[in-house]
């Protein structure tokens, strides 16, 4: 099962009442990126954030949101998750980019301050 994400980016061409470049917060649900987020994690994502091999970035996954690492093979690119025994996907194909949509740039855990990390 991917990890999916408390609440939702907005579908393209809704309106979420504020910038489509404005950072916002989402929840980690599931163990598909341990050891690094954590279910019950805080991400920040970063909509126009940079899109390079290694980044933690917010992807569109059928019906919902995923949340994975992009890599780059040649001029290839996929999602992986970090926990390979916690999906039946533990890499992902992508035909191109488009499915991405933003990079995390904040992790924070809650009641655990001194546990936040930046990404940028």
């Amino acid at each position: 099962m991917s990890v999916e994400c408390k609440s939702a980016a907005p579908a393209a061409g809704e309106d979420a009442g504020c910038s489509g470049a404005e950072s916002f917060a989402l929840q980690v649900l599931g163990e598909d990126m341990q050891p690094e987020f954590n279910h019950g994690d805080i991400v920040i994502i970063e909509p126009d954030g940079e899109l390079q091999p290694g980044a933690f970035v917010l992807a569109r996954d059928g019906d919902g949101w995923t949340l994975r690492q992009l890599c780059r093979q040649g001029d290839a690119w996929s999602l992986r998750a970090l926990n390979p025994a916690a999906t039946d996907r533990p890499e992902t194909a992508l035909a191109d980019l488009s499915t991405v949509h933003g990079v995390v740039i904040q992790k924070a855990v809650p009641g655990r301050r001194k546990l936040s990390k930046f990404y940028v």
